[in-house]
C-alpha cells in the first residue's frame, strides 16, 4: 500500500506543473498559498477597472443622465498616470527609509488613494448628474479628483505590487510568479463586473452609494491582506545614506544598448494594433454583419478562446527555447492575418469570416503579450525591478488607452464623412469607419514586426526567462 501510496504521489506531482494552473509558480521560498494571498491586491485593481471602464460608464450615461463626451472625459484621466508608472517603479527600488522596506509604503499610499478617490466617487457622480443645489462646477471637479484619484492608486499599487513579486520569487519561477498576478488581475475583473451588475440591477442611488463604497472597503480589505508579511525588512537596502541614482541616469542605463528602448516601441505599437478595435468588434458585427446581441456577446467568448489557444501555442514552443521576441512578432503576424479576415467579412456577407478573425485576433494578442511580457522581465538590471516592470506597464497602459479613445474617434469621423458622400460612391456604407481601424491597426501590427525584428535572437541566456517550462501561470491577461 506505502508502494502504491509513493508512486501516485509521484505521479501527482509530474501530473500538477503540466496541467494544474499556476502549480509550478510556486516554490519554497514563495509558497503557492503565499503568492495567491499577495495576488489580491491585483483582484482589487482588476475591481477599480470595471468600475472605471464599465459600471461607472454606463451607470452615469443611462440611469444619471451625464453626457457622454463627459464621461468619457472622466474615464479618460486615470491614463494621466500612466506613464509615470516608469517613475514610481524607480522610486521603489531606491526607497528611502528606517523601516527597511521598499514596496510596501508605495502599495499602501496606492491603496489608499484607491479609497479615498472610491469613497468620494457615488456623491461627485451625484452632484455631477445635478441631483444637487450646490454650485455647477462641483460636480465635474469632485468627479474627476475621484478618477483621479482611483487611477494613481491603481497603477501605484500595481507596479508596486509586481516589484515586489519579483522580489520574492526565485529567478527561475519569477516570470510565473508576476504573470500569474496578471491573471488574477483578469478573474478580478470578471468576477466584479459580474457581481456589479447584479447588484446594481435594481438600480437607485443609493445603492450606487453602497456598491461604490463596499468596493472602497473591499481595497482596503484585499490590499492589507494581500501585504500581510510579505516584504521582509532590510534596513540596509532603504538607509538614508544609501547613494540613488538618478532617474534619468538608470533609466539611461535601461535604454542602453537599444533592445529595451526597440522592446518598448514593439510594445507600443503592437498593443495599440491590438488594441483599437477594443470596443469596436461588437458594434461591427450589429451594425454590418446583422449579428443579434446575443451573437455579438459571444465575441467575447472567441476572444478568450483565441487567448488560450495562445497559451497552448506559448506552452510549447517556450518550453522547447523558442525566443521571446519570435513568439512576439509570430503574434503580431497572427494578429495582421485576423484583422484582413475581418476586414474582408463585410464585403463578403461572411460572419464565419468575422468570427474565425475574432478568435485569430485573441490568439495574435495573447502570443505578442506572453513573449513581451517574458522579454521585459530578462531586462531588469542590478535589481531594478519596479524600473523594468514600470516602463512596460506605462508603455503598455499608454499604447491601450490612446489606442482606444482613437480607435473609436477615427471610427465616428470616417463613418461621418462617407454617411455624407464625401469620400466618394465607392466609399459609403457603416462599414467603412471600421474598415479604415482595422487597416490602420494592420499597419501598425507591420510596423511592430520592422520593430521586434531585429531583437529576434539577442536574448541572453544569463537573464532569459524561458529555461524553465512555460505553462498556465506564464500568461498575463
Amino acid at each position: 500500500m506505502s508502494r502504491l501510496t509513493a508512486s501516485l504521489t509521484r505521479q501527482w506531482l509530474r501530473l500538477g506543473p503540466r496541467f494544474l494552473p499556476f502549480a509550478d509558480a510556486g516554490t519554497r521560498a514563495l509558497p503557492l498559498g503565499r503568492l495567491l494571498r499577495l495576488a489580491l491586491f491585483q483582484v482589487s485593481v482588476g475591481m477599480a477597472l470595471v468600475l472605471l471602464n464599465g459600471t461607472l460608464n454606463r451607470v452615469t450615461v443611462v440611469e444619471l443622465g451625464v453626457p457622454v463626451w463627459l464621461v468619457s472625459l472622466m474615464v479618460s484621466l486615470p491614463l494621466v498616470f500612466a506613464p509615470l508608472r516608469a517613475l514610481v517603479g524607480f522610486r521603489s527600488d531606491h526607497h528611502r527609509s528606517s523601516l527597511g522596506w521598499r514596496r510596501v509604503p508605495y502599495i499602501w499610499m496606492g491603496t489608499l488613494l484607491q479609497f479615498g478617490g472610491l469613497a468620494i466617487m457615488p456623491f461627485a457622480l451625484l452632484v455631477l448628474s445635478g441631483d444637487s443645489q450646490g454650485p455647477a462646477a462641483a460636480g465635474p471637479l469632485g468627479a474627476a479628483l475621484a478618477f483621479l484619484l482611483v487611477g494613481a492608486g491603481l497603477h501605484i499599487t500595481q507596479t508596486a505590487g509586481l516589484a515586489l513579486a519579483t522580489d520574492l520569487a526565485p529567478p527561475e519561477t519569477r516570470p510565473r510568479a508576476v504573470a500569474l498576478l496578471y491573471v488574477m488581475l483578469l478573474l478580478g475583473m470578471v468576477g466584479s463586473s459580474v457581481l456589479f451588475g447584479w447588484l446594481l440591477d435594481d438600480f437607485s442611488q443609493l445603492r450606487l452609494i453602497q456598491v461604490i463604497q463596499g468596493a472602497a472597503l473591499a481595497t482596503m480589505g484585499l490590499n492589507l491582506i494581500a501585504l500581510w508579511k510579505q516584504e521582509s525588512r532590510d534596513p540596509s537596502l532603504t538607509r538614508r545614506d544609501r547613494t540613488a541614482p538618478r532617474f534619468a541616469t538608470a533609466w539611461s542605463d535601461f535604454l542602453k544598448g537599444g533592445r529595451s528602448g526597440r522592446l518598448l516601441v514593439s510594445v507600443a505599437l503592437g498593443t495599440a494594433g491590438f488594441s483599437m478595435q477594443d470596443i469596436l468588434l461588437e458594434p461591427y458585427g450589429g451594425q454590418v454583419l446583422g449579428l443579434g446581441v446575443g451573437a455579438t456577446t459571444g465575441l467575447t467568448a472567441l476572444l478568450a478562446g483565441g487567448t488560450l489557444l495562445a497559451f497552448a501555442i506559448a506552452s510549447r514552443r517556450l518550453g522547447r527555447g523558442t525566443d521571446p521576441f519570435r513568439l512576439s512578432g509570430l503574434g503580431a503576424l497572427i494578429g495582421v492575418c485576423a484583422f484582413a479576415a475581418v476586414v474582408l467579412a463585410a464585403p463578403l456577407g461572411s460572419i464565419a469570416l468575422f468570427r474565425a478573425g475574432t478568435f485569430m485576433i485573441g490568439v495574435g494578442g495573447g502570443l505578442f503579450a506572453v513573449g513581451t511580457l517574458t522579454s521585459a522581465m530578462g531586462m531588469a538590471r542590478n535589481g531594478e525591478s519596479g524600473l523594468a516592470l514600470g516602463a512596460w506597464g506605462a508603455v503598455q497602459a499608454t499604447a491601450a488607452g490612446l489606442a482606444i479613445a482613437l480607435g473609436g474617434g477615427l471610427r465616428d469621423l470616417i463613418g461621418g464623412l462617407a454617411d455624407q458622400g464625401l469620400l466618394g460612391p465607392a466609399l459609403t456604407g457603416p462599414a467603412v469607419g471600421y474598415a479604415a481601424v482595422y487597416h490602420l491597426e494592420i499597419f501598425l501590427l507591420f510596423a511592430t514586426l520592422a520593430a521586434i525584428g531585429p531583437l529576434v535572437g539577442t536574448a541572453k541566456e544569463a537573464s532569459d526567462p524561458v529555461s524553465t517550462p512555460f505553462g498556465l501561470a506564464e500568461f498575463p491577461g
